[in-house]
């Protein structure tokens, strides 16, 4: 029978995957050999692995990046996805990049009717098409292997050929000089994103605040608006309203 620190202990697997010991002890408040004591059990049952001084659940470790993110910060995650979905009506077009906020909008979407949809996401082709009448375009391209993703000239001469209702990005990172991204293929992507909508929104979770990237990808005044979780700081949301953006916080 699980005692109520292993469920605390499977809990916080769940939301953030492999943790070392270390990191455990200090979540839960206890010491190191007690933790030792705790998960023991637990890998002899086959319910953890403990691999290099950490332990995971079994079967999520080895999984991929894309599926490692989609379990960070999941529900500010749905809250904000939910958010935006309630913003979009059957028969409008949206235009995505590929990112773990983006992909649980999609899913948002999914009782949403006769929807538009571009992007480089196979995620998000693969949960819209051939749903309630809905058109999905998808741009081909280099595809990522922890994402599935295409990138590349031809998905962005293919994107650049729609104009959409909405066009949506996630963010790598975002300080009061704007949006960033680690990768420049990434981010020449979602910089053209933005370019195709009538309305542009950006998608992000309040970890990304006051974070600086490797590439800009936007200044506020090239989005009409932010959705996330939580208010950002001072000094972003003041450059926000300086450039005419929404900050939408989600409900």
């Amino acid at each position: 029978m699980l005692s109520k620190r292993h469920a605390d202990i499977l809990k916080i697997l769940e939301h953030e995957g492999s943790v070392t010991i270390a990191a455990l002890a200090r979540q839960l408040g206890v010491s190191l050999e007690t933790v030792r004591r705790d998960v023991k059990p637990l890998t002899e049952t086959g319910a953890l692995v403990r691999v290099h001084g950490a332990v995971g659940l079994a079967g999520q470790l080895g999984e991929a990046p894309f599926q490692k993110r989609m379990r960070e910060n999941a529900e500010a995650k749905k809250a904000i996805a939910r958010t935006l979905a309630a913003t979009i009506r059957d028969g409008e077009s949206v235009m995505f990049d590929t990112g773990t906020t983006t992909s649980y909008l999609a899913r948002e979407l999914t009782g949403h009717r006769r929807l538009t949809v571009v992007t480089n996401s196979s995620d998000i082709a693969r949960t819209l098409a051939t749903v309630n009448g809905n058109r999905v375009y998808m741009a081909g391209g280099e595809l990522r292997s922890d994402s599935g993703a295409a990138f590349g000239k031809s998905a962005l001469d293919f994107i650049a050929s729609f104009t959409v209702h909405h066009a949506v990005i996630s963010a790598g990172a975002v300080d009061a000089s704007g949006v960033m991204d680690y990768a420049l293929e990434e981010a020449e992507f979602a910089r053209l994103v933005l370019s195709r909508g009538e309305r542009r929104v950006v998608v992000t979770d309040h970890t990304k605040f006051g974070r600086r990237g490797l590439i800009s990808v936007a200044g506020f005044a090239d989005i009409g608006e932010i959705v996330t979780d939580r208010a950002p700081s001072s000094e972003i949301s003041s450059a926000l309203e300086a450039a005419g953006a929404t900050l939408t916080l989600a409900r």
